[in-house]
């Protein structure tokens, strides 16, 4: 049966309303593909999931904005699940994190909000309804590993050792030289980097795991415990880099980024002792599908979606058949906030306009443009606009709305591996 640690059965699955035989059938395949040895009697392993990445893995989604995911009917919900029968922010009772990366220090609890990105907190990220549903799922004791860090590249942050030095390309090179830069010191740091935040993620990984009473104090070590997955949730500064990709904008031009994932997977399974170890990978998808991009955006198009092929392409691998899974989330984007944002942003440009040309004093300034909203947009329009935002776009608006459907399908996505 599926008796959550979030004291609520789970009906949805994939967006699909499924009958209650057909979910408990979904979670006893998924409990026993990964059911190993290490467990006493009837008790089964505990299940470990890594979550790792940057920004978007870490999470920028303001607790307020959760009022937002209640506002659309195929949202609610989620946000039922999000939140105790008070409506106060749930907190589960059998899953557990470590967080290193998203504050100064580790934070560890309950699963909860509030394991997002600290500053401007608190926030949310994937791991809050990644763990909800996994629970559901698996109706099984659950601990998550969060290792994310703002602002980092697979080319050299997170670069895995089998993928080799970081290759600088003859144009890079060249450019350097005409600049008159020290070759040697930037190689030297560049060196220095390279893989850096990898070696970290792994040394958490052994850490947590080397004492998970730390974390989680009711775990039995009799029972033992098997790392079921890792979700991998990053890309925006590998997407922006003309040096290290200066092709990006031509079929192919990320090439490199695949080829470095694939070695991403195989070392860290090979570094972890966990040589099927089922992979998430969360395709960037920030702006939505390219083909609903606005007129401002088209000139990104290409090489945003030759940026999301190559993200998505080792999950085509032979090598990797079942066992690594590509969750677009380009579906989660919602662009009511993007519309709602933009017709705001012109009535700002009008009323700076008036204030340009003497026509409004600066007092008038925020009377006028209060005016203005609420001719301009409905009463729900205007509460969308005040709970489903808190953050830039690169951040997916920093919507709990967008975040949380994220996790959600990186749990389905996680369940569907782990079934196989």
């Amino acid at each position: 049966m599926f008796l959550s640690a979030c004291s609520r059965r789970y009906f949805l699955f994939g967006g699909l309303v499924l009958a209650w035989g057909a979910m408990a059938d979904i979670g006893n395949v998924a409990a026993q593909a990964i059911q190993g040895s290490g467990s006493t009697g009837t008790a089964k392993p505990l299940k470990v999931f890594v979550l790792t990445g940057q920004s978007n893995m870490q999470g920028h989604a303001q607790v307020r904005t959760m009022e937002h995911v209640g506002m659309d009917p195929r949202t609610a919900p989620i946000l039922r699940e999000m939140q105790a029968a008070d409506g106060t922010v749930r907190v589960c009772e059998r899953v557990w994190i470590s967080s290193l990366g998203s504050a100064d220090e580790e934070r560890t609890g309950r699963l909860t909000a509030g394991f997002g990105a600290e500053g401007g907190g608190p926030k949310i990220g994937p791991e809050f309804t990644f763990g909800i549903y996994m629970e559901k799922l698996l109706d099984e004791p659950i601990l998550i590993i969060k290792t994310a860090w703002g602002g980092k590249s697979l080319n050299t942050d997170f670069r895995p050792p089998s993928a080799g030095p970081y290759p600088f390309s003859e144009t890079q090179l060249a450019a350097i030289e005409k600049q008159g830069k020290d070759l040697a010191a930037i190689k030297a740091e560049k060196e220095a980097a390279t893989g850096h935040y990898y070696r970290l993620m792994v040394e958490h990984v052994r850490h947590v795991l080397g004492d998970i009473q730390r974390v989680y104090p009711d775990y039995d070590p009799r029972q033992g415990y098997q790392l079921a997955g890792l979700v991998w949730f990053q890309g925006w500064n590998d997407m922006v880099d003309q040096g290290t990709y200066p092709n990006r904008g031509k079929p192919g031009g990320y090439g490199a980024y695949s080829e470095v994932m694939t070695h991403f997977i195989r070392d860290v399974r090979k570094d972890l002792s966990a040589p099927e170890l089922p992979v998430v990978i969360g395709v960037l998808g920030v702006g939505g599908p390219v083909n609903q991009y606005r007129p401002e955006q088209m000139r990104y198009k290409d090489i945003h979606q030759n940026f999301r092929s190559a993200m998505a392409a080792p999950a085509k691998l032979p090598e990797f058949k079942g066992t690594v899974a590509a969750v677009l989330t380009e579906n989660y984007w919602d662009q009511e906030l993007v519309e709602l944002r933009a017709r705001e942003s012109a009535l700002q440009r009008q009323i700076k306009k008036l204030e340009a040309e003497g026509k409004l004093s600066r007092e008038e300034r925020n009377s006028a443009l209060e005016k203005l909203r609420s001719e301009s947009f409905t009463e729900r329009e205007l509460q969308t606009l005040r709970t489903g935002v808190s953050n830039a776009e690169f951040h997916y608006l920093g919507s709990a709305k967008i975040i949380s459907q994220i996790g959600k399908g990186f749990a389905e996505a996680m369940a569907e591996l782990l079934s196989k």
